[in-house]
Formats: structure tokens, sequence, C-alpha cells
């Protein structure tokens, strides 16, 4: 396995990730997906075996003090090896914060096994 950070030949593979997970906004547009993995702030790395893409991490940061972990993903053949781990900590330095805030209501065993400080958090979806 290598963790690199996101280049284009990526994205397809990023892109089926995410439809496994029913996870239908990137899918749903390739350019648009693209330009979020690429823009200003974030950090967007991929887990491979050979070319295949089996987990991604895209996070969004100020640079300085907050990021966010926004989508981590990892090939239902490949789970429990550690590549969840691996790509968040791979990621977490390139994101210059000091800390890596995110939301999860399927993953909470997972990421109880990082340092972390428990909140209640929300989503919210303008009008």
């Amino acid at each position: 396995m290598t963790i690199t950070q996101y280049q284009k030949p990526h994205l397809p593979g990023i892109l089926a990730l995410c439809e496994a997970e029913d996870w239908p906004s990137l899918p749903a547009d390739p350019v648009r997906a693209h330009a979020v993995f690429t823009a200003p702030g974030v950090t967007t790395v991929v887990a491979l075996d050979g070319e295949q893409v089996i987990g991604f991490a895209y996070l969004q940061s100020d640079g300085h003090i907050q990021a966010h972990l926004s989508q981590l993903a990892v090939h239902t053949n490949y789970r429990r090896k550690g590549i969840g781990r691996a790509l968040v900590e791979y990621a977490a330095p390139l994101t210059g914060a000091q800390r890596i805030d995110l939301v999860t209501d399927t993953a909470e065993d997972f990421y109880a096994t990082f340092e972390h400080r428990t909140f209640a958090g929300y989503r919210i979806y303008p009008g």
C-alpha cells in the first residue's frame, strides 16, 4: 500500500468509493469533485494498492489551527488493516492545523482510537 496526495487520475477510484458508500454529492459531478479535492485549503490523500484507489481522506483547513475531516473512506475489502488511520496520520501534517474536527454517524469506535475530545455537532443546510 502507498499513500500519496491526490492527483486527477485518482478521481474515478475516489468516486467509486463514494458510490459504494452511497455518498452521491461528489459522483454527481466529477468536474466539481476534482475542483473540491484541489481547492485552496483542501488536503486530499489517497491509499493505493498498485494503481487501485483503496481509500481516501478529504480535509479542509485554515492552515494554522483548525482542520475538518470531511470524508474518509476505505474499500470494504481493505478495512481493519490500518488504512484509515494511515490516511489520517499522513494527511494531518499536510493541513498545517493543530487539530482535526469531524462528524460521524457510523465510525465512532474507529475515531475513538485517536487521541481526542468528544463534542456534540450539527450539520446545517442553508436555505
